[in-house]
């Protein structure tokens, strides 16, 4: 199912080249088709949404806006154990993120000289939401609520309908319970098109943040410039490292949650365990079977997995920093001493009780994270992914009188000599 393998010093480069192909290659059939999406969507707004939408999802909704009313209804349409646990997560992502917001600040200096930072919330933010098998409300929460806590005026979603032509209720009552303002039924490159240019119904925002197929992830590339974004995201991965004191049950069954996402997704086990290995091969077989995804799980750890036996922990360390996974999982006998070595990773979880689905739902960290290596310059989305930042400089005539002669020297010395000018006009009669 899983191959394994002896950690040598090339087989694990070698895994690491397979896994940023598997994500590296555009598709130049998929950009054709998206670019003829977006110039359609920004030539005729609304219409060419409607369109998208019958053609793609079977029926276009009686409205594109779905009424506040509606939204909120959702909260009592929807499973009562099913919104509590939506509340519940709710608020520890408020309380992580709530601790990440930054404050504006300003120093005075002896001379008068005021120099400062303005952080404030963007004006407007799209949402996409995945629609049909790829509903997560969980992104909702993950999405809008560090968008509200960074003071984003108004946030817009987009998810796209039901073959009924109407909205999840699931996702609904997610957007209910984040604050979401205004939700739209419509998917696809389409919904990003209209958030990235406006239509008739659609307000153009400043930046687009969410999970979806490839066709939304080309979208997202390619308006990046005419909006923000928050990745292009890639396949989902999971590396766990582990020594001799890991359950090989929970190990297999941490390697499948993020195998079943995808037939891309990687999952790859690190331990210097040979027992380990061979007991977690054993309980992979044997959990597969019982699991709704199995084919997916099947394929996915066969063709992108792999359970590496390395000659040591520093191995496997210096292993998961060259790999810069999404997910990393550390379970070993003392995991905190191990947090000050783990240099590139989206998400660390330590130890035997903090399996990956913990911050994909509920402890609170956001699970919108860096995936194909890039966590070694991407941080995951955040309060910081949704604010802008601008310096304010204020100078008075003495102190400008006293730096002028190193200003104008360092602006004539890059023979920009209207910057010299603009600070010499001020002293020279």
């Amino acid at each position: 199912m899983i191959p394994m393998i002896k950690a040598d010093g090339k087989s694990e480069l070698e895994l690491i080249a397979a896994l940023k192909q598997r994500s590296g290659e555009v598709d130049q059939k998929v950009t054709a088709a998206v670019s003829d999406i977006l110039e359609k969507v920004k030539a005729g707004g609304d219409e060419a949404v409607r369109d998208y939408t019958i053609r793609f999802d079977g029926k276009a909704p009686d409205a594109l806006e779905v009424p506040k009313e509606q939204i909120e209804e959702s909260l009592t349409q929807c499973d009562a154990q099913f919104v509590d646990a939506l509340k519940k997560a709710a608020v520890n992502i408020q309380d992580f993120h709530a601790r990440q917001k930054q404050q504006s600040w300003l120093t005075t200096k002896e001379d008068g000289t005021i120099l400062g930072q303005r952080i404030r919330g963007l004006k407007r933010v799209g949402i996409y939401v995945p629609g049909g098998t790829a509903a997560y409300p969980s992104s909702v929460l993950m999405n809008a609520i560090p968008a509200k806590i960074a003071g984003v005026e108004e946030i817009v979603m987009v998810t796209p309908p039901g073959k009924d032509g109407k909205p999840n209720p699931a996702i609904m009552a997610a957007a209910a319970v984040a604050g979401v303002d205004r939700v739209f039924l419509v998917g696809g490159a389409q919904a990003v098109a209209a958030l990235a240019y406006g239509t008739q119904s659609i307000p153009k925002v400043d930046k687009i943040v969410g999970p979806g197929n490839i066709y939304v992830a080309t979208a997202k590339r390619l308006l990046y410039g005419v909006v923000d974004i928050d990745m292009i995201a890639g396949p989902s991965e999971i590396l766990i490292v582990a020594d001799g004191t890991a359950n090989p049950a929970y190990v297999a069954a941490d390697l499948m949650s993020q195998a079943e996402h995808d037939t891309l997704a990687s999952a790859i086990l690190l331990t210097t365990s040979n027992r380990l290995a061979q007991e977690t091969l054993l309980e992979l077989a044997k959990q597969c079977k019982k699991l709704s995804r199995k084919d997916i799980i099947e394929r996915s750890l066969q063709d992108y997995g792999a359970i590496i036996v390395c000659r040591s922990m520093d191995e496997a360390v210096e292993f998961a920093n060259l790999l810069a996974p999404e997910h990393l999982e550390m379970c070993v006998e003392n995991p905190m001493e191990y947090v000050g070595r783990m240099d590139n990773a989206g998400s660390v979880f330590l130890g035997h009780y903090s399996p990956e689905p913990l911050g994909d739902y509920f402890a609170g960290p956001n699970h919108v994270l860096p995936t194909s290596g890039t966590a070694r310059f991407f941080s995951p989305l955040s309060v910081d992914s949704f604010v802008k930042k601008s310096s304010f400089i204020y100078y008075t005539r003495e102190a400008l009188e006293r730096d002028y002669p190193d200003i104008v020297c360092l602006a004539e010395a890059e023979g920009l000599t209207a910057h010299a000018q603009s600070i010499r006009v001020r002293f020279e009669k």
